[in-house]
């Protein structure tokens, strides 16, 4: 990097934090942070969706994976996920805007005291809450690899700058700050990602390979298969029940863009919008990828650095800096939208349950409790990325496929699910059943049958037996033991319809994030 770079990724820092101070103004209360008070438009929080989904893995540890296999990268990573949403787009999305019109929530967890019960509700929010401080540090650490490549400073310094700028514009603005920083940081990357397609495609040309003849090459052979490797069928299938759970609200950012519209129409328009760019976008962001092998020669054994030097390579001076910036709009576009969930569920379900005074929280003390919450979990996610290195979690795409898609199924399900009517029979057994037999097969498949099995278990069998496990239990026990109270019972017909009925109406829903207290309803347990 030159002066030249430089001064186009402190532009964009500067930017960054001049939309979250300008954003301060538009929250008055709780319900503004955390939801944008149900007025973000559509297509703000449709594109607020997308970018939210993205951080820097996809430039480190997938564009390892582009390099080493090819398009399987696009084929089980983003196809589901584009697969996943358009179905949540209307299985999930107008049932979680019903959750803030109709039961008056803040927290995408939030409604599960009632929907189940207190033990529930607390044993998703903290499990939800630890897995997501290690899915954010793999983001640190993945966008502070990129950092170190290009400018030299050291892993630990990186994650600083990126969270201590992040810090301040999702600390000050709420989900109004991180969706309008995702809208220009989304115009930002389709500039960057652009340039890096047409250096890409230039330098084939260059070298005489051109656009449809790299496929040929002897270094992308078996490149084009779209399942190879560890990644299989099994694979696929196992990531799309994955993404379709966590890009839909399992991972509780994702369900905030769909509260923040302002009828469950709207964030069908929202999801329907983020589905298309998933289908669509990347894969003008892999082809570089996927082509990287005839460029570069990675210096890391899984390839993770290929991206980095190819771009080092190709672009120049203010184009490089423009895609550095790139890199950071997707990981601090991720991360500052998990704190922001992070808030939510911490001050709103878990902080009236351990605390009587959190539970007298005005507006004022509220805010200030959810701007504390975001700069705690921003800083211990910081401290995990430290970490991610070390032989608990081996490198980022593991923390990311192994650990996140792993324990997103146990913590998922029950959330999603209880959504639905058909799943009306499954209750709070069904939910903490499904959620802890989860965890333990997670445990079990990735440490104590990984010392006693040649090989270990498989990657695919990583991922899918904890989400079979969890799933089969809470459909099982749900007909075997059914918990359908008529007061659960009425909480699915809230979120399940438009129309009043005496059976909604009986629903004891949360206290709404109104001038009395922040948080749920007084705890009687």
């Amino acid at each position: 990097m030159n002066s030249l770079d430089w001064a186009v990724l402190i532009g964009y820092f500067g930017v960054m934090v001049a939309i979250g101070v300008w954003s301060h103004k538009r929250v008055d209360n709780v319900s503004d942070f955390f939801t944008a008070g149900g007025k973000m438009p559509w297509w703000l929080s449709g594109i607020s969706h997308h970018m939210s989904g993205y951080s820097a893995v996809m430039f480190t540890g997938y564009a390892g994976i582009a390099y080493t296999y090819g398009v399987t990268s696009f084929v089980t990573w983003s196809f589901p996920i584009a697969l996943g949403i358009a179905i949540g787009s209307k299985l999930f999305a107008p049932r979680i805007n019903r959750l803030r019109s109709r039961l008056h929530v803040a927290s995408p967890l939030e409604y599960l005291k009632n929907r189940y019960d207190l033990k529930t509700q607390q044993a998703l929010a903290w499990s939800g809450m630890l897995l997501k401080i290690v899915d954010v540090g793999a983001k640190w650490a993945a966008i502070a690899t990129l950092l170190s490549v290009f400018t030299g400073v050291s892993l630990n310094q990186g994650i600083l700058i990126t969270g201590a700028i992040t810090a301040v514009y999702c600390t000050i603005g709420g989900l109004w700050a991180d969706a309008l920083t995702e809208l220009g940081q989304f115009i930002i990357q389709l500039l960057a990602g652009v340039s890096m397609f047409v250096a890409v495609v230039l330098k084939l040309n260059d070298k005489g390979i051109g656009f449809f003849g790299a496929w040929d090459e002897p270094a992308l052979q078996g490149h084009g298969k779209p399942l190879v490797g560890p990644y299989g069928t099994v694979f696929l299938l196992a990531f799309l029940f994955i993404k379709l759970f966590e890009y839909n609200g399992g991972m509780l950012n994702q369900a905030q863009r769909y509260m923040a519209t302002s009828s469950p129409h709207e964030a069908t328009r929202s999801a329907r919008l983020s589905a298309a760019l998933w289908l669509v976008w990347p894969v003008v962001l892999f082809f570089p990828m996927w082509m990287s092998p005839l460029l570069v020669h990675a210096q890391k054994p899984d390839g993770s650095d290929s991206y980095g030097l190819m771009t080092e390579q190709l672009l120049p001076h203010g184009l490089l800096g423009l895609v550095i910036v790139g890199f950071f709009s997707h990981t601090m576009a991720m991360c500052s939208s998990d704190a922001n969930a992070i808030a939510a569920v911490f001050t709103r379900d878990v902080a009236p349950v351990v605390s009587a005074r959190a539970r007298a929280w005005g507006q004022r003390s509220g805010l200030i409790a959810a701007r504390v919450t975001t700069v705690v979990f921003l800083g211990l996610s910081m401290a995990v990325a430290t970490q991610v290195n070390s032989p608990a979690f081996k490198d980022i795409i593991t923390v990311v496929i192994k650990w996140v898609a792993g324990l997103m199924g146990p913590i998922a399900i029950p959330m999603m699910l209880g959504l639905l009517r058909p799943f009306r029979r499954s209750g709070p057994t069904a939910a903490l059943t499904s959620w802890s037999m989860g965890l333990l097969a997670f445990w079990l498949v990735n440490y104590p049958i990984n010392w006693n099995v040649d090989g270990g278990v498989p990657l695919e069998y990583q991922v899918s037996i904890p989400l079979a496990v969890s799933l089969v239990l809470y459909i099982l026990i749900g007909y075997l033991k059914p918990e359908d109270t008529p007061n659960r019972l009425a909480i699915i017909e809230k979120v399940n319809t438009d129309d009043d009925s005496s059976a909604a109406a009986a629903v004891p829903t949360p206290a709404p994030a109104g001038d009395d207290v922040v948080g749920t309803t007084p705890v009687k347990d």
